[in-house]
């Protein structure tokens, strides 16, 4: 799949050495550079690209105008490429795919890039499968009803309460009521907000049993529940906190940072 891609950014430069360091990716396809947020906008509505690497300060319309400027279409993938970190929780906010520092490194690039493709996979994915629907709908009703209890049965899966065997006692904890969970070996701290329990478990079975929907691992020995976080504060080097209902706050690692983005609108 060919990644159709525009640069935007008021420094020649810049635009020449994003050019110079997307060559290696063969399946990225740069098809415009804009010098400015007009010219963007312009740009997008007219080409519908793929993707969209993104300057934040640039005279007159900003990046995050640009933005703005053309959610009333199917907007494209963003990622923001600045010299100024400040930026990176408004980054999230509109659902960047990453944000990237200047000058950018090219192994955070090819994350981006890998990331770019499993967002863009998906959406596909999701798109066939309403078509797919759809036409079910109008030829096969009946199908098209099973297939949606199927679905239906398939987010029931999931554990609504888990039994944790803890100082001799066994407590029955609803899932719900989970803040976070942190991982000590084969051991999971489990957070309630007013209390907290020790399970013998590795975080990757636990993570089976947790609907993905609401669980997010946000450190690799961290999982948080999307639904406790009330505040995401930044941090230094693209790192920020989550502040959860208890008054918790948890940290979001560079490599997790883009689970932010899937809650933050």
């Amino acid at each position: 799949m060919t990644i159709r891609t525009i640069i935007v950014d008021d420094e020649k430069l810049a635009i020449q050495g994003m050019q110079l360091r997307l060559e290696p990716f063969e399946d990225i396809e740069i098809i415009g550079t804009c010098a400015n947020g007009r010219e963007a906008i312009r740009a997008i509505k007219t080409e519908k690209p793929d993707l969209v690497f993104l300057d934040i300060q640039m005279p007159g319309f900003d990046g995050f105008s640009v933005v703005k400027g053309v959610m009333e279409i199917d907007p494209p993938l963003f990622v923001f490429v600045t010299a100024y970190e400040e930026h990176a929780i408004r980054a999230f906010e509109a659902n960047a795919v990453n944000y990237l520092m200047k000058p950018v490194d090219e192994d955070k690039l090819a994350d981006t890039i890998e990331r770019v493709r499993t967002r863009l996979a998906e959406k596909k994915s999701a798109e066939e499968a309403d078509k797919l629907m759809s036409v079910l709908s109008e030829v096969a009703p009946d199908a098209a009803e099973e297939f949606q209890e199927q679905d239906a049965e398939g987010s029931d899966r999931y554990e609504k309460l888990i039994n944790v065997k803890d100082r001799g006692q066994i407590f029955r904890v609803e899932v719900g009521s989970i803040e976070h969970i942190e991982a000590a070996g084969d051991y999971m701290c489990i957070y309630t907000g007013d209390n907290s329990l020790i399970l013998r478990e590795t975080m990757k079975d636990l993570e089976r049993r947790l609907d993905p929907r609401k669980f997010q691992r946000v450190h690799r020995s961290t999982i948080v529940n999307l639904d406790q976080v009330r505040q995401v504060k930044p941090h230094t080097n693209g790192e920020c906190f989550l502040v959860l209902d208890s008054g918790a706050e948890v940290k979001v690692s560079r490599s997790y940072r883009d689970v932010v983005a899937r809650f933050v609108h």
